[in-house]
């Protein structure tokens, strides 16, 4: 077996060299030897313009064959600087991981391959991923090519930095080629990406101040997973930070963000929708500023940064208009420093109903929480961080790219292993939830809570405590099946008992994204484009990241690393389509299972 790094750089070299070499002149016949019968090959923009997964060997070497002499690719080699290729375990399974550079007739791009030695030694492709990273041409001003600032700087007559910005940032006598609605990550995420490509973009936000989608949430927030997995694009957080980083320290560094990155942003400004003009090819969009004005814009392109919910699930529950007390859903929650000595209902079990009732707690109220089907639970440390240990290591730069490679059938494989770890880990507190009869569950065929996430974004729970305090009796904790019927002042249960409230909090998620988009465009645009978010029948996510049935209409969502990676590639593809490169309607497939 290859274990000397300068034989296994070899090696995968080799392989390259031989790929390169057949998709020169593409035929599955000859592509077939490089690939095992289970691989995967994603291709991610550079080959097919497309977020696209594609399974098993003759699936590849056809799609290959197709593509190939369109992107024309070349230069495959070892990348340097990046880690180097090395004997690896992902999915429960050794291979070979090489970090790649390549280019294509429009672009450069980079990729992972995974390698592994059939029966008769000869390395064949696990994994393959193709990446597009910056279009010839149209190169982002970094480093060495980043802007010199001399029309500013060196003409005191005319405008300086700060004119230029704040007539920018004014829109009085333009539109923005594209208008992100929404100012948390996802927006900034874009934004920037955008900016450094040199794209026009606007970002609008309802919120009256940069940040205020943090800032405004309940008290005790912080983020559940690690600071080093949740950097912004191009500037990432200090050193210094906290390993979980609180929610107003966050919404403060937002507005840093902006600044810094010299973003156009929006505040206090409702985005009221809009309507496509097909042989314009743009929007004509309607925004909402302060008190009653109103301004029309025309960008070419919308991208709806709101999350992956954007309204409120407030589910129609027999007899809860009955209660007279204080009925709030969670994203109206702020803090419990308001209900001392009071008694609360929480109806519903992810995190944010967890830390909801925990929070309430701890400022002396007497909680119950209510649960409506079973959730995962697993703590927030070590079991919750497992899923990031690439990140402990290496560049971010590497682990992004190593986070993009994985195909969902694989990643699906990787979170069942996890989960089981977790369940092992985290044994006695989930005995002990057992023993008061809160209902677990682990996520479809296993997949634990990022599945959860990524298929209808909730439905788990990181425990930083309310567990425990659920398992001490500290908090109390009913079936939501249990309860006959609510009153003005709480609930009343089936077996004759009284749950009395002063608060009824109800921790029920938000809708899915296609009801915003019913909402803003109408029924004939949300009907064209389709669920949002989760997998359907393929390997991707669904109209995400990617050019969806309507042009011009886009959706970027998800966590700071999830943004933070597909931003680039959402960018890529605007950048391309108002260059002429990339045509604005979708005429491919988005996706081959």
């Amino acid at each position: 077996m290859l274990d000397r790094t300068q034989d296994i750089s070899i090696a995968a070299q080799g392989w390259l060299d031989d790929f390169e070499r057949i998709l020169g002149r593409p035929d599955p016949a000859t592509l077939d030897p490089l690939f095992l019968a289970d691989g995967f090959w994603r291709d991610v923009l550079a080959l097919s313009w497309n977020l696209q997964t594609v399974a098993g060997r003759d699936a590849i070497t056809q799609e290959l064959t197709a593509r190939a002499p369109r992107a024309a690719p070349t230069h495959f080699r070892i990348a340097p600087n990046r880690a180097p290729p090395r004997w690896v375990t992902r999915a429960g399974t050794n291979s070979i991981e090489a970090i790649f550079h390549f280019e294509t007739a429009i672009g450069r791009g980079s990729g992972i391959v995974r390698l592994i030695p059939d029966t008769g030694d000869r390395l064949k492709a696990w994994t393959l991923l193709t990446a597009l990273d910056e279009l010839k041409g149209f190169e982002e001003q970094l480093g060495t090519s980043r802007p010199r600032g001399q029309a500013y700087s060196r003409d005191f007559r005319g405008p300086n930095w700060l004119d230029q910005r704040n007539a920018a940032r004014a829109y009085a006598e333009r539109d923005p080629a594209v208008l992100v609605v929404g100012g948390g990550q996802a927006g900034l995420a874009i934004a920037a990406r955008l900016k450094q490509l040199q794209v026009d973009t606007l970002i609008v936000d309802r919120g009256m101040r940069i940040g205020d989608n943090w800032r405004k949430r309940y008290h005790a927030l912080t983020l559940h997973n690690q600071v080093q997995v949740n950097h912004l694009p191009y500037m990432p957080f200090p050193p210094s930070w906290p390993v979980y980083i609180p929610k107003d320290k966050l919404a403060n560094w937002f507005e840093a963000y902006v600044d810094a990155m010299e973003l156009n942003f929006w505040s206090g400004t409702e985005f009221e929708g809009g309507a496509y003009d097909d042989a314009k090819g743009h929007w004509t969009v309607t925004l909402r500023r302060g008190a009653g004005s109103k301004r029309t814009m025309h960008p070419r392109h919308v991208i709806m940064a709101t999350g992956v919910s954007g309204i409120a699930n407030i589910p129609d529950i027999p007899t809860l208009d009955n209660f007279k007390g204080t009925l709030l859903h969670s994203s109206r929650y702020e803090d419990g420093e308001n209900w001392p000595g009071k008694r609360a209902i929480v109806i519903g079990t992810g995190n944010s109903g967890h830390d909801i009732a925990q929070d309430l707690h701890s400022s002396g109220a007497e909680v119950t929480l209510v649960q409506r089907s079973p959730t995962l639970v697993t703590n927030i440390e070590p079991s919750a961080q497992l899923a990031y240990a690439t990140y402990n290591e290496g560049t971010l730069e590497d682990n992004d790219l190593i986070a993009a490679s994985m195909p969902t059938p694989l990643a699906r494989k990787t979170h069942v292993m996890l989960t089981e770890q977790s369940k092992q880990l985290d044994k006695e507190l989930l005995d002990g939830l057992s023993r008061v009869g809160f209902k677990l569950d682990f996520g479809e065929a296993g997949t634990g809570w990022q599945f959860k996430y990524l298929t209808r974004g909730g439905g788990y729970y990181f425990n930083v405590g309310c567990s425990n305090l659920i398992v001490e009796g500290k908090i109390g904790l009913r079936q939501f099946e249990d309860i006959e019927s609510f009153t003005a002042d709480g609930a009343r249960m089936k077996d004759g008992s009284t749950i009395t409230a002063d608060l009824i909090v109800l921790s029920t998620g938000y809708k899915p994204q296609e009801y915003l988009v019913r909402k803003l465009f109408g029924d004939g645009i949300a009907d064209h484009v389709g669920p949002i978010w989760g997998f359907g029948d393929g390997f991707e996510l669904r109209n995400m990241y990617a050019r969806t049935k309507q042009p011009g209409l886009w959706f970027i969502a998800g966590s700071l690393a999830q943004c933070r990676i597909n931003s680039k590639y959402l960018a890529l593809q605007i950048k391309a389509i108002e260059e002429g490169i990339l045509p604005r309607a979708v005429a491919t497939p988005l996706s081959t299972a």
